[in-house]
């Protein structure tokens, strides 16, 4: 072999121990590359030892390059260099220059680079949006910076400052005007201006007797049940508070989701009219049925329980009854076995929740019969089975209470009424009705659909003022938000759709035959008695897991069932579910309300005094278990779903035992 000579920058020409067996020949009698991709030098030494195929040294300059010899300055040599230089990949394993096709795949890559940077460059700036338009699906096109339903005023987000909360005329008193279309704004107060309004308000109050005498003429209101909207058509109806004189009957709070708007603008008016405008107390007006419906939550939700309490406080200091014009007595309930004079109603202590039964429960809580003047008993006063306290009072009753007390009728409120008034039988002696009802919260609970009334007495003459519901905003039950009412309806179209994903099976499983022991039933042996190695033990668990979720799709059933009872009843029962609805079909109880009548007959459980906290909750607990229970017994009795489970199951098994 002839020997190379040792300059630098020459070649050795001799073929490398350290080349892949399989090379072919011609790559032998190449020239050895480094890892920069300039050709190797070598020594006197080197000549006979191998060498290794790469060797690591700093990578040359540019002069390096330049300073090769001639016969080895080709265009081939330079090319391999200026790939190698642009290879970010570790050391190469072959000795093999690249072959003449990387140039074009060198053309192509550039021709890539150039086209992305020439389409960079001549990018087309974005089509101006105008996102002050939306286009609706029927093309029409609406502002995004107005309201769409310009009808409806936007809600009022801050509460008014001093400055606006007080009159001008007067700064001791609040602003009637602004605070009616602030409230009809859906407006909030700050804590210290409801609370003085509330404290305010019960000072007078509290100076008032349990029996308020007053002149015709006069316009008497029944139950408002926190219908904020429809009480500001009250007024419409009714005449300017400035201008007339009106006795409130009570129930001014409850069922509906305005009542903290309702008491806050009637003490307002309390505190500028307290000698034109009376206020009575209703059943409503106590902590018993307060914290049981929605008032207490409202004013958690809206305020504080500082401003609950600030109502309590109040609602104890409302008087409980009132003698118009020397004839009419007026109270919110009815008659009483304690009732003989009315100085028996100045004689009750009324700064107290009102108790279950005595004369302060009859007079919140009695009723007339419902056969009124045509009862079948010759008792005066029958229990009230339908409130769960106090009693009915008949004809008879309240004649002898006419007669003895030298009055001409009596009105009352406490009862919807579908014509918002009733007219009982009149008395032999006079020909006057001998009692009235008054009822003034129209389509009640947004279910009843009945009208609303107000009586206007002025000059020996009666009349009733009829009128209808206003729209206002919706609120859900309990003041829920959209995402807290719609997990039971995400959660079980979520286990639907885990249902269906399982279902997904072969044809080949959809023909395997169950096995005896994965057929049995609830006798099967316990799967924590069982080795958890075991194949059996592995399919029932899955199976257990399938199962669970289909539990879990019935559960959410039930829940989201129950929402839309809530929903579309208004639940019938302020914001609370009617003990033992929660089995009922949402749509059976809504096709079951066609009239006045049947809503009042669903209704009619919450016209009881409501049960007691523990009562209440023990009640709760078993509605719930008793969901679950069903639910559970309909996904164990589920065919389809014990069907997946199964096939599931079968398949994992089989899988297992082909592993192992």
């Amino acid at each position: 072999m002839v020997k190379n000579k040792t300059q630098q920058g020459v070649f050795n020409h001799q073929p490398s121990r350290h080349l892949h067996h399989d090379q072919d020949k011609e790559s032998t009698s190449r020239p050895c590359i480094d890892q920069d991709g300039i050709p190797a030098k070598q020594d006197h030494k080197s000549r006979t030892e191998p060498r290794p195929l790469f060797q690591t040294r700093t990578p040359l300059s540019s002069s390096e390059v330049i300073a090769l010899p001639p016969h080895y300055r080709t265009s081939r040599c330079l090319h391999l260099h200026i790939c190698f230089a642009h290879t970010t990949v570790g050391p190469f394993h072959t000795t093999t220059p690249p072959k003449m096709e990387n140039n074009k795949q060198d053309v192509d890559q550039t021709q890539y680079i150039d086209n992305a940077m020439r389409a960079v460059r001549e990018k087309k700036p974005l089509p101006e949006i105008d996102f002050t338009l939306h286009t609706m699906e029927d093309n029409t096109q609406v502002s995004t910076t107005e309201r769409v339903c310009k009808d409806v005023q936007a809600p009022a987000f801050n509460p008014p400052t001093d400055e606006q909360f007080f009159s001008p005329q007067d700064r001791t008193k609040p602003n009637i005007q602004f605070l009616k279309q602030h409230f009809y704004r859906e407006g909030r107060l700050t804590e210290q201006q409801a609370l003085w309004i509330i404290r305010k308000g019960t000072e007078i109050l509290k100076s008032e007797p349990n029996m308020l005498e007053m002149d015709a003429p006069i316009t008497v209101c029944g139950d408002v049940h926190g219908q904020y909207y429809d009480l500001m058509k009250l007024f419409e109806v009714g005449g300017d508070p400035a201008e007339t004189r009106y006795l409130f009957l009570g129930d001014y709070v409850d069922r509906g989701y305005f009542s903290i708007e309702c008491v806050l603008y009637l003490w307002s008016l309390k505190i500028w009219y307290p000698n034109t405008l009376w206020l009575l107390r209703g059943n409503h007006e106590c902590r018993h049925l307060t914290d049981y419906f929605t008032f207490k939550l409202e004013c958690k939700h809206k305020y504080s329980e500082a401003i609950y309490e600030a109502c309590m406080d109040s609602f104890c200091a409302l008087p409980l009854a009132a003698v118009m014009n020397k004839q009419f007595l007026c109270i919110h309930g009815g008659l009483s076995p304690e009732l003989h004079t009315l100085d028996d109603l100045k004689s009750i202590d009324r700064f107290r929740e009102p108790p279950t039964h005595g004369l302060m429960c009859d007079i919140l809580w009695a009723d007339p019969l419902e056969e009124f003047g045509q009862e079948k008993t010759n008792d005066f006063f029958v229990h009230n089975h339908v409130r769960g306290c106090s009693y009915f009072f008949s004809y008879p009753a309240a004649c002898a209470f006419l007669e003895k007390n030298n009055l001409l009728s009596i009105i009352r409120a406490h009862e919807a009424q579908d014509a918002g008034y009733r007219m009982y039988r009149k008395t032999r002696t006079t020909g006057f009705p001998s009692v009235m009802t008054i009822f003034s919260a129209p389509n009640y609970l947004d279910v009843y659909n009945n009208k609303a009334a107000v009586l206007k007495y002025e000059n020996n003459v009666m009349n009733i003022r009829q009128f209808n519901c206003t729209p206002h905003p919706y609120w859900l039950p309990n003041f829920m938000d959209v995402f807290t009412w719609s997990l039971p309806f995400v959660g079980e179209k979520i286990t639907d759709m885990l249902i269906a994903i399982l279902n997904t099976c072969s044809k080949e499983e959809l023909e395997e035959e169950t096995p005896s022991s994965l057929a049995s039933g609830p006798s099967s042996p316990a799967i924590l008695n069982m080795d958890p190695e075991s194949t059996e033990y592995k399919r029932r668990a899955i199976k257990n897991k399938i199962l669970a979720i289909g539990r879990l799709s019935r559960v959410f059933q039930v829940l989201r069932e129950e929402s839309e009872r809530v929903t579309e009843l208004k639940t019938a029962s302020g914001g609370r579910l009617p003990a033992g609805t929660l089995m009922l079909g949402a749509e059976g109880i809504k096709q079951a309300i066609h009239s006045f009548e049947d809503a009042r007959k669903v209704d009619l459980q919450n016209e009881r005094l409501p049960p007691s906290h523990e009562e209440v909750r023990k009640s709760a607990e078993l509605s719930r278990e008793q969901a679950l229970e069903k639910a559970a017994k309909e996904a164990d009795n589920d065919q389809g779903l014990a069907t997946v489970a199964r096939r599931i199951s079968m398949s994992s098994g089989s899988r297992g035992t082909r592993k192992s």
